[in-house]
Formats: structure tokens, sequence, C-alpha cells
């Protein structure tokens, strides 16, 4: 037998996709936590079927999981794949064009049979007319055959036992890749610890697509990606959803108040009231209301009450949150609002990452109601921006939107868990006696903040109204008058610009002025990122400046933006940070728009760079 070669690579992205029931979620998940253990690196990329369950073998049925690890740092789950592993016609359709040149295609060749190929569109089996070979590296494995051959003594169904076939993948990839399958064997016996059947049978095809690799003399290369060197500390995968939901916790353990969550589940939000309602062990109160509406409304007695509000939605539940923000915002209450933006009011591709509700969040409420707005950056930063949103909620009073997005929410990245101790002070002060005047004015102000007094119910003396009516200023009494309307909607405003004045200067990746800025928000900070390190390295001066704060902005980003000759700004929306960049700075930015219900690649960064500069 030939003897394989060892190859040493810096990055590899995998893309496992097969039918919903093929368990492609399963597979990148445990492959991902094998190379997070490994000490790689690692970004993840779960795309789910649109619809709930398509018929098997369709192209809309297949699901999709993409990890990107490596050793060195860094920030997407990739552009394209190196390796597609296709359990069905249908993914190897849906997936083939984005895999790289010479890229690895190891197929499922049992299910290749005449109804998977008509579904997914082909008149004749890639597999056999010879036209894969001439751009790829084609592996074809009768997967379903072999994990048959290895459980044929085990006494559970024929169904159970092409369930194991994911397994078999996965191990085939292990040993491609030099991972352990220590860790899957364990998580398999506590998975199914009362199924031992179930446990042998995937022990089994796991070990079976391993040692297929170590056997047979298909493979002339297996890969090695070294130890990627990560600050020191304690490190765990996380994804977005989780990483909010731990972020609203510790800030409510920091404030030293209740944390309380109101809302309704909605794709891809509803983790978030999961991960929340299985904290109650740490005192957190979780209620899943009838509706929308309730759920906010709900929170927004919990903050009038003296708790750390929040609410979890999407674009769609915004949408129905609108009026009860606008009483919020009125009452003057600490609430976080999270947003994991999807690509519309439906279901199907609607469900897909999108970042197209950032003119809703600034701008989408009844008269002038402004709130601050603020999106992480990564699914680790998820956590650090709900901690952050819980601070200035309570600092000044008022409702906070995050904009997150479906990618952010279900991808992953290791995280370095940071101590209790290190994190920011909150500081809370609730009025907890009556204040000398000759009645409480629940709307006097902080000079600094402009925030007002946060007063629980049940104080003596301390009662006060609250209404979706404009109040007096200073007593909140009901006011009809012209002036004082203009004077408490110019404080509200302004309350809101005050809370730039806490931002942290902006940084500027690469030189502060030049031929041209990548400006982006959100979850294109990734691929702005990548593409800056790519165009660096082609000797070109593109520098990269990421926005965390939406509004307000950043009050050095003007004198920023007029330092570079263009500026570009992606977005996987029609360009709304665009307008509001255009609008406020009177710059000529240029927008690169790709709305596909993915992330944004890093190369069409670059490419659309090349193009404004005419390189």
């Amino acid at each position: 037998m030939a003897k394989t070669k060892i190859k040493h690579v810096d990055h590899v992205v995998i893309r496992f996709a097969g039918d919903s029931g093929d368990g492609m979620q399963l597979t990148g998940t445990r492959f991902t936590e094998s190379t997070a253990i490994y000490g790689n690196d690692l970004s993840t990329l779960p795309d789910y079927p649109a619809e709930i369950r398509a018929p098997a073998g369709s192209l809309a049925g297949v699901s999709v999981f993409q990890l990107h690890f490596s050793s060195k740092d860094i920030h997407t789950p990739g552009d394209q794949p190196d390796v597609l592993v296709a359990m069905n016609p249908a993914a190897l359709k849906g997936h083939l064009d984005d895999l790289a040149p010479h890229g690895i295609i190891i197929a499922n060749s049992d299910a290749f049979n005449t109804k998977n190929l008509k579904l997914a569109g082909y008149k004749n089996n890639p597999l056999d007319d010879g036209s894969l070979e001439q751009k790829y590296e084609l592996h074809t494995i009768n997967m379903t055959e072999l994990v048959t051959e290895a459980c044929k003594s085990i006494d559970i169904s024929a169904k159970d036992v092409q369930r194991t076939k994911n397994m078999f993948a996965l191990g085939l990839l292990f040993w491609m890749y030099n991972r352990n399958t220590d860790t899957t064997i364990q998580w398999l016996q506590r998975k199914f610890k009362n199924k031992p059947a179930i446990i042998e049978a995937n022990t089994r095809a796991l070990n079976a697509g391993y040692n297929y690799g170590n056997t047979t003399e298909m493979f002339t290369a297996r890969y090695t990606v070294e130890k990627a060197v990560l600050p020191p500390g304690k490190y765990r995968n996380i994804n977005g959803n989780y990483a909010i939901s731990l972020g609203m916790l510790a800030a409510a353990k920091k404030l030293g108040l209740p944390l309380f969550f109101g809302g309704y589940p909605i794709t891809p939000a509803s983790e978030i009231l999961h991960n929340l309602a299985s904290f109650r062990n740490f005192g957190v109160k979780t209620f899943q209301a009838e509706d929308e509406i309730a759920g906010v409304a709900s929170a927004i007695g919990a903050a009038f009450s003296g708790n750390l509000a929040c609410t979890a939605t999407s674009g769609p539940g915004m949408a129905l949150k609108t009026e009860a923000l606008g009483l919020a915002i009125m009452a003057e209450l600490p609430l976080v609002v999270i947003n994991v933006q999807r690509g519309g009011p439906s279901t199907g591709l609607p469900t897909k990452t999108e970042q197209s509700d950032l003119f809703q969040a600034v701008m989408g409420r009844n008269a002038d109601s402004p709130l601050p707005v603020l999106a992480p950056a990564t699914p680790g930063d998820c956590f650090y921006a709900a901690y952050e949103a819980s601070q200035i909620a309570i600092k000044y009073m008022t409702p906070v939107i995050i904009l997150s997005d479906g990618y952010l929410a279900n991808g992953s990245e290791p995280w370095s868990i940071p101590k209790m101790a290190d994190l920011p002070e909150i500081k809370v002060e609730f009025t907890k006696e009556f204040n000398g005047e000759d009645v409480f004015l629940p709307y006097k102000r902080d000079k600094q903040t402009l925030s007002r007094p946060w007063a629980i119910p049940g104080i003596p003396k301390l009662e006060h109204r609250v209404g979706g009516l404009e109040k007096e200023d200073e007593t909140g009494n009901v006011n009809y008058e012209a002036d004082n309307h203009h004077l408490m909607t110019s404080l509200r405003h302004q309350k809101v610009a005050n809370v730039a004045d806490d931002y942290p200067p902006t940084k500027i990746y690469g030189a502060d002025k030049g031929d041209i800025l990548i400006l982006t928000w959100g979850s294109t900070f990734g691929p702005g990122r990548v593409a800056a390190e790519r165009l660096h390295k082609n000797k070109i001066k593109a520098s990269h400046v990421h926005l965390r704060y939406i509004n307000p902005l950043p009050i050095d980003l003007g004198g920023i933006l007029k330092k570079f000759e263009n500026v570009l700004i992606p977005e996987v929306n029609m360009g709304q940070l665009y307008a509001i960049i255009r609008a406020k700075y009177v710059i000529d930015a240029h927008g690169l728009n790709v709305v596909r219900g993915r992330p944004i690649r890093a190369s069409m960064i670059v490419n659309s760079v090349n193009k404004i500069l005419g390189i």
C-alpha cells in the first residue's frame, strides 16, 4: 500500500451538505468540538433548510454546515470550501459552484440513484460521467453499504443503520485532518446512554469511516493544521444567541438586579428564550407570551418594577413591538431589545441571515422616538454587546436595540471566558426616598446624562404617572402645550446623543488616511477585515473601520471618513448604512450590497475595492 503523505496547511474550509435527515448539523458540530479541543481557531456557518421538512432528496431540503479552522487568527467561516462532503445529488448540485478549484469532493455514491438524480435536476450521474475529475479531486464512497456492513450484527432497524452514515463521513474527515474520535464517542455515550445499540452502531460507523481512510489507497494525502496561538485563558466554543444570553445574565448579576425576559418564539431568535429559561437557577424569570406585543409589554412592566428587562425577536416581531417601544421611550425605562435580523416576514428564504433592519432600528417608530442601537461583530462579541447594551440602558434610562443576525446567532467561534471581576462596573441607583420637593419629580434629569430617576413602585411618596401621552417637563403630568412637546422631544434626542460621549476612540485597521476605507457594521466585520488583510498582502493600501455603534454614530467618525478618497460600505442589504453615512457626512461613498441569505464574502469586497481603484 502506498504511503499517505502528510501535508501541512494553514487553514481548511469544510462544508458538510446533505438532506435534512442526514445529520449534517450534528456532524459539523462534532467536528467543530474536536477542532476546538485540538486548539485551532475556528468559525462556523450552519445553514438550515428554509422549509420545515422539504421532500427528501430535493434541493430545498439540503442542510449545510461549514467550518473554517486555522493555525492563525481567522474572522470568517470562509469564502469557498476546500472540501465538500455531499451526501446526495442535491447537496452536490447546490454547492458545487462554491467549491474551490481543485477542491476535494467526498460523495456518498449510494445516494446517487435515479430518483435522487432526477430530484436534483441531473440527467446523468455526475460521479460517472468524468466531468468532476477535470476540476476537482473526487472520492466516491458507498457509505450506506459500508455502514450496513459495519452494523450487521446489531439489533436495530435498517432505518437507524442508515442514519449512521453521517458518522462514517465524520470518521473519514477525522482521519484526513488528524482529529481524535474519543470526544465524539464519549458524546455518543452521553447522548444515547439508555440506547446501547444506537451507541454501538454510531461508534462502529465512526470507526469504519476512520479506518476506511486509513486502509484504502484512495487518498494520497492527509492534512495537518497546527494549533493556533491564542491569548491565554479558558475557552469554549460559543454561538451568538448563547453569548447574548450569557451577556444579559452577567449584566444582571453585576447590577444585582433580577433578569426578566418576555418574548415570543421566532426564528432565529427563539434560542435566546430557551437559553434564559435554562438559567432559572440564577433567578432568571422568562415569560413566553401569546404574541410579540405581549412579550415586549411584559418586559416594559418588568423594567418599571426594577428588573433588568429584555426581549428578543426578529424583524417581523420588531414591527409588532414598535408601538410598545414608543411607550418605553416615552416612559424612559431601561429595556434591552435584541433583534436577530433575517430576510423577511415569512418562512423559507426570509428566515436566512440579513442586515435589513438597520433603518427599522434607527428610524422605525412613530414620531421622533430615538434610542441607542449597537451591533455585535462576531458570535463571541454578542456577549459584550448584550452587557454594554444593559449598561447603556441603565445609565441613560432608555430602551436599547442590539442588531444581531442569523449568521451571528447560529455561527460559532472560540470564546475566551471572562471573569466577572474583569467586566466593567454597572451602577444602578434607585430613588428610594422622597427628595424634599413639594412633589416627587420623576423626570428631573441628571445634568450630565439627562437620565431620569428610577423609582420603582411601592416607595411612599414616589408615586408618579407613566403613560403614552406627552408629559410635562420634570413632573410627568400630561401636557399638550406645543413648547413643552418640543422641549421633551429635544431632551429625548439629546439624551441619546449623549451616549456617544462614552464611546472609545474609533479604531482604524491600516493607515489613518489614504485611497480607500472599508466601512463595515455588524457581521460584515469578518469579511471586511479579511479583505483588508488580503489587500495589504497585495500592497494595496486599504484601511478598515468597523462600526459597533449605529445610533448615535461615533463622534470621531466624520473626521476619519474625510481623510480617505473613497469609502466602501459592504452590507447584506440594499444600502441602509450607506444611505445614513451619505446623508450625515455628505460623502460620495460606494455601496457593495449582496443579499443572498448568506454572509458577504471577503473576495467580493476585494474585487469591489480593485474595481473602485481601477486595479
